[in-house]
């Protein structure tokens, strides 16, 4: 018998308020009307990347310009997501999905047109808020659309599209940065922007939660909210330049917790909260967002020191590199239906343990890699970490918004597309800060081991955040032996901090697959309600 706390089990059968007829009534179609909206959010997270080095050419930026034109998006997407998905929930998701359609694909084309980096970060923050009202009422709408049995093959399904375009974007990003302009990577989103409002008008049903008319918006929530994940997020995406230990990074991040609590406090003492506190009396749901997040800390995290290992060390183009971790998409593809099917059958209790620990062996089989490891060393990890994140992916989501009840699908897609951004964008910095600490601590006596002078050395380890990115500190007027030398002790350092990156993203996923068979296991029957 399944547990208690089955994802199938545990949903409350509330009917959405309005009963849609004829081709709105289909909630299939609804579900690929979503998948557009989400593919467009999917792929431009990943390929702007890609697009980073082009920008900076061409609009003259400096490092701490690109870094703003990721930290923009970023910023106010992780503000806005669940006060996207509450005005769904209130005023009707189909209405906010179109306007975040819209919006998203105005914005891109903006970026495109910008033509400085100013106004390429100014209009990125326009596309994270848009995002932000798109994102979490595609899943609100899934959740009010599918009956309980059917929803987890919806959800699987919503993982594989958002997790194949993710993957997607340094691939897309490659071809057009080197056969089109760094532009068209904005641009791109224009026609299936288009087609996805032209889609989506013709066949998404209004569903909404059918509050009282006279119910008053939490307004006072939303700022605090906003105020906490700004604070947070941003002392998280400044925390790899100012230093995790500096008075800035700690001061945002502190500062940022404390709002969020007070935020938590306030929520349950007002009678229509922004985010209801009694959602996580459900351990499944609570269990279910700290899994997301670490879905993509090690997701974001790992991609993004592979690819600085495949073009850096390895000297492959941006597309040859996008085409490599192939295996990952397409093992994605395959692991999100599956997931979904055994989620059904046997609950998060399974899938998400079982999703955390493949993701655990591709990480520690990334210890085994050098700087010129074959490429049969590296497409079983992509393979394991590919069904990982597929089968996290559905079985949190399903998790979260599945124990969620109906009048609360918007709220719950926003709190699992929040827990989503935010552990991407630890991901990133935390795992990058360990690849720079370890490269400056190991960097002098990597050169030397590889035969490179004392002196020359110790000069060179003021590159330490060149190696840090895989880029070996040479020049032509070095000696070939010279040359020699500091690159392969460069490549050898950078090695010492993808390993380091590894393990501790490893055993971040041990623990997240112990905590999830503890915890979920042990749901109470009456926290579903």
């Amino acid at each position: 018998m399944p547990s208690a706390i089955s994802a199938s089990s545990a949903r409350t059968h509330a009917p959405p308020v309005d009963r849609p007829r004829g081709r709105r009534a289909n909630p299939w179609l609804t579900l690929i009307a979503v998948a557009f909206g989400l593919f467009m959010v999917g792929l431009d997270g990943s390929v702007v990347s890609i697009a980073n080095p082009e920008i900076g050419r061409d609009l003259n930026a400096s490092t701490t310009d690109l870094q703003w034109v990721t930290n923009a998006y970023l910023l106010a997407l992780a503000a806005a997501l669940i006060l996207g998905g509450k005005l769904g929930d209130r005023f009707g998701r189909r209405t906010f999905y179109l306007i975040g359609v819209a919006g998203f694909t105005v914005a891109s084309v903006a970026i495109g047109l910008a033509g400085s980096v100013e106004g390429v970060i100014a209009f990125r923050a326009v596309q994270g808020f848009f995002g932000a009202l798109l994102m979490p009422n595609t899943l609100g709408m899934l959740r009010a659309v599918f009956p309980p049995k059917k929803f987890g093959m919806a959800v699987g399904i919503w993982a594989m599209v958002s997790s194949v375009s993710t993957a997607l974007g340094p691939i897309v990003g490659g071809l057009l940065v080197q056969h089109v302009n760094w532009e068209s990577v904005f641009y791109i989103n224009a026609p299936i922007g288009v087609l996805a409002l032209v889609f989506s008008a013709l066949v998404l049903p209004q569903t909404k939660s059918g509050g009282a008319a006279d119910e008053k918006f939490d307004l006072p929530g939303v700022i605090l909210l906003a105020l906490g994940l700004l604070a947070v997020v941003f002392g998280v995406v400044k925390g790899e330049t100012w230093g995790w230990t500096s008075g800035g990074t700690l001061g945002a991040i502190g500062a940022g917790l404390v709002i969020l609590l007070a935020f938590g406090f306030y929520e349950t003492r007002v009678a229509a909260p922004l985010l209801p506190m009694r959602l996580f009396r459900n351990p499944a749901l609570t269990i279910g967002t700290v899994i997301t997040a670490l879905n993509f800390f090690v997701l974001l995290g790992v991609i993004f020191f592979v690819m600085l290992y495949l073009q850096n060390v390895r000297g492959f183009t941006p597309v040859e590199a996008g085409v490599r971790t192939l295996p990952l998409s397409l093992a994605s593809v395959v692991a999100s239906p599956l997931g979904a099917a055994l989620t059904d059958r046997f609950g998060p209790r399974l899938t998400m343990p079982l999703g955390m620990a493949l993701q655990a062996v591709a990480c520690f089989t990334m210890l085994g890699w050098s700087a010129d490891s074959s490429y049969a060393t590296m497409w079983p990890p992509f393979i394991a970490l590919g069904l990982g994140v597929g089968m996290v992916m559905s079985s949190s989501s399903d998790a979260i918004v599945g124990n969620a009840p109906v009048r609360d699908g918007g709220v719950a897609g926003g709190l699992q597309a929040t827990a989503l951004q935010i552990g991407g964008a630890l991901g990133t910095s935390v795992l990058v800060s360990l690849i720079s600490s370890r490269v400056g601590s190991t960097l002098t006596g990597e050169l030397t081991s590889a035969g490179a002078p004392a002196q020359a050395a110790a000069g060179l380890s003021e590159a330490k955040d060149a190696v840090a990115m895989g880029v070996a500190p040479v020049s032509d007027t070095m000696p070939d032996q010279l040359r020699t030398a500091v690159v392969e002790g460069s490549h050898q350092a950078f090695m010492n901090g993808v390993h380091t990156a590894a393990l501790v993203a490893g055993v971040l996923c041990v623990i997240g697959a112990v905590t999830a068979v503890v915890g979920v296991r042990r749901t109470p029957d009456t926290a579903r309600h």
